[in-house]
């Protein structure tokens, strides 16, 4: 009989017996004196304890010894297949087990008469295919370790199989299971398979082996609902899915694979049931953050590559999962923010080009408009094409206009404090220069980055510059419009410049040879260190003042004196004034005087005179005497007309004034001429006004 228990892992099977083989191999038309009998006595050691754990895949030597006196193979009316008959004694004593291991089969023989067998051992032949074996319904145990057979076949009929093993055999696809749906022990270790499949249906299935195949992968688990154990050992499997779907599984064994990271088996984290896995072999338990991340995820973890995981470790693994947690946190979080800076930066980058665009397209439509040549091509300026505001001509890309419609207003600007560097995106960056910056990063701020922003806007926003970082050293302009040398006269606002960098990109005015210079000799008194990374030397200073000194004379002389106090701050209307009463003096006494008035003040009066007014300004002022003198000419008028009303009157009263003087003197006497009358008219009036 065979044992009514077995178990996969640790169970023994029982009822071993060691005796000797006597095998006769007999064919039907030899007479009885050529019978050819093998005698093989030895020895046959029971089964391995641990059956189909992780070291099933080892050729174990032998099996369960289902022993035989006298199994006689007497060749059929075709030669392949023999014919197997046992004596009656053999029947009896071993009527559910037979074994035919090491016998160099290549086929299954014929079993007749042996339908109630339960046990059948084929270890280690040479057996090519399943076959003769469909009768044996009752078989519960089939080993077929060790053989050349290729395809799973002839299993049809066995329905009561539990246990299977078609170890290190040349199987290519797991096929023609779909009968078996009692079976409890599938071994198909050592094969060529390449891809689970076909065992879904495999509900009691509580061992499975697949170790030494070819598998790059492991899925299509689902319905193995009674797995308890899965040996993937010693296969090429990079990533797993599917695992945490079976509710039963305990035992994980993936040791010498190719997995390199926890994502590609983070499926087993949501596994409850698993209790022991393995990974050795493979690279990811190369990692230092190995042990600790199978443990943080896999907390109901006892033992981990063969060993048993402790509460220290358990510890350890958690702690250091949370550091490692944060750490990521912290990564996404820069990440989102680089990517968010990156889009946003985009997204100003696209408006500012689609500005200047607009702007460029307006100067072309006024230079149209001035030339009066209907005849010129609309796109074509001086031989080389411009492309034209979309909203006139839609040649640009209009998912571009589309996505700066749709910006916010948080999307259209960003303003970036990087150690101690304030970079500015965008014409809405420059509001928050009116924000309550706290004492200790303005005081750190060393350097302002403009970029993508209007030159003009920018000079309106100097003053608050000098006042919310005073220690801002060096200024640095991207794409700012800057065209020409005397925009550089609004930066003399500024309470100290050492550095300045003028970036090519989008400010034509570096083109200018002597831009440099021009900066140098503007802002003097500021005692430039650098310009663009180039140290400022003395030679650059003299050069400076050789190229533009004249220009500062001719602008100051040039203008009326109340134009100059009307230009100049407090501090140099002082200084103006001091050196318009000095006048007379010593001319030694005065130098001294102008010096110290100079070393006081900073900026030399001349040079006050080169200032900057920007385009908004200008207008704003234009617009306001334009208002001035309409007003004047306005009052004007109405003085005019009323003074002629006036004129008029009086001419008009010199002519009527003869005739009106008769006409008084005529109606004086005729009212006096009778009193008595008269004085009782006049009483009558004021008793009449009563």
């Amino acid at each position: 009989m065979i044992p009514g228990k077995y178990r996969s892992v640790s169970g023994r099977a029982t009822n071993n017996v060691n005796c000797g083989l006597h095998l006769v191999i007999q064919t039907s038309s030899l007479p009885e004196k050529n019978k050819v009998e093998f005698r093989l006595n030895k020895e046959t050691p029971s089964f391995p304890g641990r059956l189909l754990q992780h070291d099933l895949e080892r050729n174990y030597s032998s099996r369960q010894g289902i022993v035989s006196d006298h199994i006689n193979l007497v060749s059929s009316s075709m030669p392949s297949f023999p014919i197997l008959h046992r004596s009656s004694e053999e029947k009896i004593l071993y009527s559910d087990r037979l074994t035919l291991e090491r016998q160099k089969l290549t086929v299954c023989p014929i079993i007749d008469g042996e339908e109630h067998l339960r046990l059948l051992n084929f270890q280690h032949n040479f057996i090519t295919r399943i076959q003769n074996i469909s009768n044996l319904q009752r078989l519960i145990f089939l080993d077929l370790y060790d053989n050349q057979i290729e395809e799973i076949s002839g299993l049809s009929t066995l329905r009561s199989l539990r246990v299977l093993l078609l170890g290190k055999n040349r199987i290519k696809k797991i096929s023609n299971l779909e009968n078996l749906k009692n079976l409890d022990v599938l071994d198909l270790h050592g094969n060529q398979i390449a891809e689970i499949e076909n065992v879904n249906h495999l509900c009691d299935l509580r061992v499975l082996n697949l170790a030494r195949n070819l598998l790059s992968h492991v899925d299509n688990l689902n319905g193995l609902d009674s797995l308890t154990e899965l040996n993937l050992r010693h296969n090429q499997i990079t990533f797993v899915r599917d695992v945490d779907n079976l509710p039963c599984l305990q035992r994980l064994f993936l040791s010498f694979n190719n997995i390199s990271n926890f994502e590609s088996v983070c499926c087993l984290a949501d596994s409850t049931s698993l209790s022991d896995i393995t990974f050795d072999g493979n690279p990811i338990a190369q990692e230092s953050w190995y042990k600790h991340t199978i443990l943080q995820n896999m907390m109901q973890l006892r033992q981990l590559d063969m060993k048993r995981v402790t509460e220290e470790e358990r510890r350890m693994a958690s702690v250091v999962a949370k550091k490692e947690e944060e750490k990521k946190r912290e990564s996404h979080k820069q990440s989102l923010l680089k990517e968010k800076k990156r889009l946003t930066i985009n997204n100003v980058a696209r408006k500012w080009d689609l500005q200047q665009h607009r702007i460029t397209n307006i100067a072309i439509n006024q230079d149209r408009k001035d030339s009066d040549s209907p005849s010129q091509d609309p796109c074509q300026i001086d031989g080389s094409t411009t492309s034209a505001f979309p909203e006139e001509t839609g040649s640009l890309d209009s998912v571009l206009t589309n996505t700066l419609q749709d910006l916010s207003e948080t999307d259209s600007y960003l303003v970036e404090v990087d150690g101690d560097t304030l970079s500015l995106y965008g014409s809405g960056a420059l509001e928050s220069l009116d924000r309550n910056w706290s004492v200790q990063t303005a005081g750190m701020v060393t350097t302002v980055s403009f970029t993508f922003i209007e030159f003009d806007e920018i000079v309106q926003v100097l003053p608050k510059l000098k006042m919310k970082f005073p220690n801002s050293l060096h200024l640095k302009f991207k794409e700012t419009n800057l065209v020409m040398l005397q925009q550089f006269n609004a930066l003399a606002q500024l309470r100290r410049i050492d550095q300045l960098t003028i970036d090519p990109q989008g400010n034509p005015v570096v083109n200018f040879t002597l831009w440099k210079y021009y900066v140098l000799f503007r802002l003097s008194h500021f005692s430039m260190q650098k310009i663009n990374g180039t140290e400022v030397t003395q030679n650059d200073m003299i050069m400076a003042e050789r190229l533009f000194g004249i220009l500062a004379h001719i602008s100051s002389s040039e203008l009326p004196q109340y134009r100059m106090i009307s230009i100049l701050g407090d501090a140099r209307k002082k200084q103006f004034r001091y050196l318009q009463e000095t006048k007379g003096k010593k001319p030694g006494i005065v130098n001294e005087e102008n010096n110290d008035s100079k070393r006081l003040v900073g900026e030399n009066t001349n040079r006050a005179m080169l200032n900057y007014t920007t385009r908004d300004f200008y207008n704003e002022k234009l617009e306001e005497v334009k208002e001035k003198k309409k007003f004047c000419k306005m009052y004007i008028e109405d003085l005019v007309k009323e003074a002629t009303e006036i004129n008029m009157k009086n001419e008009a009263l010199q002519k009527l004034w003869p005739q009106m003087f008769i006409e008084l003197v005529r109606d004086a006497v005729i009212e006096i001429r009778n009193k008595n009358s008269y004085m009782k008219l006049c009483l009558q009036q004021i008793t009449d006004q009563k």
